[in-house]
Formats: C-alpha cells, structure tokens, sequence
C-alpha cells in the first residue's frame, strides 16, 4: 500500500511502500515520476513546488532507496547536497542531479563527480532550467522529432503538396507524425488533407502561448486526418502568431518524437523565420523552369541564413536543356531527387483522396523512398 509524506508546506509527495520479505517487484506499483533524495526539509519544499509546476508526482526517500529498482527506474533523481554523501557508492545511472542552494561550497563538484550526477543545479537561479528537466522526465523525452520544412521555390511549385504526401508517407511508417502549416495565406493544408471539419485546435488558438507547452497535450489537442496531426489556420480570417508562440509550439512537438513536417511561405516574417531556426532539414522545391530556378535562387539565399541543412526537389517537366541535376547544380544545393509529375493528384482530389495518399502513385512513392533514406541508419534523422 503506497503511504504519502507531508512536508512542510502541505505538500504531498510519494513514498515508498514498506520493504521486506512479503513485498515483491510485482506488488511495486510502476512509477513514473522523479525521484528525490533529501532530508533538507527547505530545499524539499523547492522541490516539491517545482515538481507541482512541472506536473510530476515525486517519491521521496532519506538516502539511497533500499529496494534496486526505486534508485534505477526514474526517469530523473535529484539528490539534495546535504544528501550527497550518503549517495557514494550507489549504481551509476543516467538523469542524477545534484541540487543545491549554496554557491560557495566549492566541494559540491567534488560530490557531484562522486555520485555519478550529470549537472548542479543551484536554487533559486536554476529553478526554470530544473522545471524543464522535470517536464521532459514525465513526457519520456527521448530523440526529438526530425523535422522537415517545405517551401516553393516559387508559387505553384508544389510545396503544400509535397507536405502533405511527406506527411502521410511517414503515418504509413507508424511514426508519430504532425503536419504543420506554416503559410496562413496558403489556403489550409487541413482542406488539402480533407480534415477541415475535423474538431481539435487552430492556430488561432495558440496565438498567447509562450514558454512550455505540454507535448502530449499539444498532440492530443489538433485534428487527426488518416494518422497525421494537423496544425493548420481554420476557416477564419488567418491572425498573427507570433514567433514566441511558433517557437513554444513547435518545441512541444518535436519533444514526442517522431516526425514534424511544416509546410512554410517563401516570404519569411518574424513567425516564420522562428519556424525555420527549428528545422533539421529544409527541402525547396524547384520547377525544372529557367524563371522558377532563378526565384528559387533568391528564396534559397533567405532560407540558408536560418536553415542549417537545405536541399533541393527538382519537379519536372523539364524546359529544353535542364534536368534534376542541372537545376540542383545552378542553386548550390545538394540535390535530394527528383519529384515526378503525378497526373493523378487531381483526380485523386476530385475523389477525396489527398496527395500522396496512394502509396502505389508517383508522390507516394517519392516519399516513401525519402523517409527511407532519411530515417533509415546513417539517414538525416
């Protein structure tokens, strides 16, 4: 039976369940949240407090738990500097941290390398940096989401289009997958999906945030359209979001993992420009046309001052002379491949399919090969 401590301030925190021959690891109940280590009843308050902010419920213990498994499966133990000595000799883990409050105790590194703890963090200065590290524990974050951006090189190049199959192709994987729109004027990715009467969140409805959002809660919130989470604008008159809000948004998801495509304008504002410091990779697409490589070269020049990786997705048909090659050479870009002409994506509008949804058709397949290659090993991701 769990019991429950108080501490000082009211709070209350998990404790251990009592130890002994009759308990067993299958009575244990699974525990999920962090793990303290003090008897600082001051700096257990900060804790507590912080672990409230953070949404996590921790287990409190004196010293090093008796039973392997309390000190091992946390996600993250924070053990108090009064407690430092008497966490010598515990099994080395990952996520130990050693929090204290005085800053002129230069012993406290000479403890922190005893214990095997990552970092020191210092209360009260450190406490949003500790908020984070608590957050991240409860929502499992592991390898954040490889995200991929798409612009046009110039209008009518196909980039929406190309997020979309992008999207799906890596839903058809069984990553965790969100498409987000990234264009307010380009007329909702959501409508290209078919999902616009779908219920969940809009843009609009993110437009105050700031800081930390929660990425399961983000996730749970948006549309879901044939496997992929929709952020897109709605049917409204599109509003300004601004960068703070992108960059808090876009965070969160890339936290739960998987894979997050945004589909961007070539004309790059504030929000914009935030969404492009977030990319791993930027893919532009380029028309095989003299005129649309030479607005492309324009767009590219703008999008390599915040995109540390940009390639290019050469789409024909091809004017006399060009190729994929030529048009990837003439940009500076490392060439990604060449988009094929998909006579059916109207059709398979017409019918409600959305592009790429056929993983048979030229679209599906381009984008199968890419996340082939990009998630597979020695891949972008």
């Amino acid at each position: 039976m769990e019991t429950t401590r108080t501490s000082g301030t009211g709070r209350r925190a998990r404790t251990s369940p009592p130890s002994g021959p009759e308990a067993s690891a299958a009575d244990e109940p699974r525990r999920t949240g962090p793990l303290i280590v003090t008897e600082d009843l001051g700096l257990l308050d900060d804790l507590l407090r912080l672990c409230a902010a953070a949404g996590v419920e921790p287990e409190v213990h004196h010293g090093v738990p008796e039973r392997r498994t309390s000190w091992t499966d946390p996600p993250l133990v924070l053990v108090g500097d009064d407690a430092a000595a008497r966490c010598r000799g515990a099994a080395r883990r990952p996520g130990t941290v050693l929090v204290g409050r005085d800053r002129d105790d230069p012993g406290v590194w000479r403890l922190a390398v005893e214990i095997g703890a990552e970092c020191v963090l210092r209360l009260p200065d450190a406490e949003g940096v500790l908020v984070d590290r608590l957050a991240d524990a409860a929502e499992g974050v592991g390898r954040q989401a490889l995200t991929v951006g798409v612009v046009g090189g110039r209008g009518g190049a196909g980039a929406s289009t190309l997020a979309c199959g992008l999207a799906l192709a890596a839903a058809r994987t069984g990553r965790r997958t969100l498409l987000v729109d990234g264009d307010p004027l380009g007329g909702g990715l959501d409508v290209l999906l078919g999902g616009e009467r779908e219920e969940g969140r809009r843009w609009p409805d993110f437009t105050a945030s700031k800081g930390r959002l929660a990425g399961g809660a983000l996730e749970e919130s948006l549309p879901s359209v044939r496997g992929v989470r929709v952020l897109s604008w709605g049917m409204e008159p599109a509003v300004p979001v601004p960068p703070e809000a992108v960059r808090s948004v876009l965070a969160a998801a890339r936290r739960r993992g998987g894979v997050v495509v945004v589909d961007l304008p070539r004309a790059a504002d504030e929000a914009a420009t935030e969404a492009l410091t977030q990319l791993d990779l930027g893919l532009l697409v380029v028309p095989g046309e003299l005129r649309a490589v030479a607005a492309a070269h324009r767009v590219a020049s703008t999008l390599s001052m915040s995109v540390r990786d940009l390639r290019a997705v050469v789409r024909g048909p091809y004017a006399a002379g060009l190729d994929e090659r030529w048009v990837a050479d003439a940009l500076r870009l490392p060439l990604v491949g060449e988009l094929p002409y998909d006579p059916g994506i109207v059709a398979d509008q017409d019918a409600g399919l959305p592009p790429g949804a056929e993983p048979r058709g030229p679209l599906g397949r381009f984008c199968d090969a890419f996340w082939a290659c990009a998630l597979g090993p020695g891949g972008a991701a």
